[in-house]
């Protein structure tokens, strides 16, 4: 059986809902092996950074600008009373789909790094101390990792990181060691965007309630393509961006169990998060609008909504089944290749995504030429600079997948990083 028979749902149907997919980009017909006129066809390998918007959530966010565009919580007019209950409504399509108890449970932010920081400031600088200890990992996106690094200079508290293996894994066992009954909170990510390593996020939270710390999940990578539910998972906090799972820019979610947000201090003042204002004092709303201050993202959060939609009707476990699919094959591919060094864990064990380095090619170098050939990837650190420095490398190329991409456009790629590996020979 072909790759392609195994794709668990129709592809070419889904990449109708991307218009998107369809255009040409520039790049060198002549590099790609056509004639100088031809258009180019885009090959997009990007989607950890960002994935596409398919028309239905656009159309979402479209109704809401041109039906009912209004302030939420502010107006007793019909618009007004419109938006907000589709915003309200937002909350809930999300706290479903994580499992979280309710829309008390969910805070809109801009994205996942708003989220850290929301915690970091509004429960770390108040709870922690030079007596306390943060434990984070060596594969940390910088949204987690400088957060919490910041926040341990300004209250005395220390950073541990547990180890990645030379495999790609945590080293649980140094896991272990480094949490302790001084530790406060214990940040992982669950899929790392470099390593595509799957973490224990259970394990991991489990250690941290057995010495009485809190866990929060850095969920960017994993939300958007694998069944999450919060309840399961065990963490107290959990963080993801709308813009890598089908939705817009500009909005994130963080997950927090009621009790302990109820507790904290709202991280920003002003407008719709309060209750009352006198002169002298302020008191707060309800959750989750106490730490959802000023007019919020609104389109953004109805889109957010319209996108989990479109990830549920594809079925969630069936994405994650694709993407596993595509990033073992892309492995396998260049693995075959040669001359090819590939990061994190073995084909059937990793996430939608493959970061490498062709020898003798420059990261950057590798993805200009990929884009002669109409591939579009990430060349740089992917805001891992402390894991790559631990990798011996500047830099690497990251192809990463989602429910448009196809075999064929892994086959484009592969035959591209060749023509790039044999140009540097």
């Amino acid at each position: 059986m072909g790759v392609q028979e195994q794709y668990p749902f129709d592809v070419a149907a889904i990449r109708d809902d991307f218009p998107i997919l369809e255009r040409s980009v520039g790049g060198d017909p002549t590099a790609a092996g056509q004639d100088e006129t031809d258009d180019i066809d885009l090959v997009y390998l990007d989607n950890a950074a960002t994935s596409h918007t398919p028309e239905p959530v656009v159309e979402a966010i479209t109704d809401y600008y041109r039906s009912y565009n209004s302030n939420v919580h502010r107006g007793i007019h019909q618009l007004s009373q419109e938006a907000s209950v589709a915003y309200e409504e937002a909350h809930d399509v999300v706290a479903d789909f994580i499992g979280a108890a309710g829309r008390e449970e969910v805070i809109f932010t801009k994205n996942t790094t708003e989220a850290m920081n929301l915690v970091a400031y509004a429960w770390g600088l108040a709870e922690l101390g030079p007596d306390d200890n943060v434990v984070l990992t060596e594969m940390e996106h910088h949204a987690s990792l400088v957060t919490w690094q910041q926040i341990g200079k300004k209250t005395g508290a220390s950073v541990r990181y547990i180890e990645v293996t030379d495999e790609g894994t945590l080293d649980m066992d140094d896991a272990a060691a480094k949490i302790d009954d001084d530790t406060a909170m214990v940040s992982a990510v669950h899929v790392s965007n470099t390593l595509a390593t799957v973490n224990p996020i259970r394990e991991l939270a489990a250690l941290a309630d057995d010495h009485g710390a809190l866990s929060f999940a850095d969920a960017a990578q994993s939300v958007p393509n694998r069944p999450v539910d919060v309840d399961d998972l065990g963490v107290d906090f959990l963080a993801f961006s709308g813009h890598k799972m089908c939705g817009p820019t500009g909005i994130g979610v963080l997950y927090g169990r009621e009790a302990l947000l109820d507790s904290m201090e709202p991280y920003l003042y002003g407008g719709e998060m309060i209750r009352r204002v006198t002169f002298e004092d302020s008191t707060w709303e309800d959750l989750p609008w106490k730490f959802e201050a000023g007019t919020p993202s609104i389109a953004q959060g109805i889109g957010l909504a319209a996108a989990i939609e479109y990830v549920e009707d594809i079925g969630i476990e069936r994405i994650e089944e694709h993407e596993r699919l595509l990033a073992e094959y892309a492995h396998d591919r260049l693995t075959d290749l040669g001359g090819v060094e590939i990061y994190g864990p073995p084909g059937d064990e990793r996430g939608g995504l493959v970061a490498f380095n062709v020898d003798g090619v420059h990261a950057h170098d590798l993805s200009s030429i990929l884009n002669d050939y109409g591939v579009a990837v990430r060349a740089g650190d992917h805001c891992t600079q402390p894991l790559h420095d631990k990798l011996g490398v500047a830099a690497s190329v990251r192809a990463s997948f989602y429910i448009y991409n196809t075999v064929e456009e892994v086959d484009a790629l592969v035959d591209a990083v060749r023509e790039a590996r044999d140009l540097f020979a």
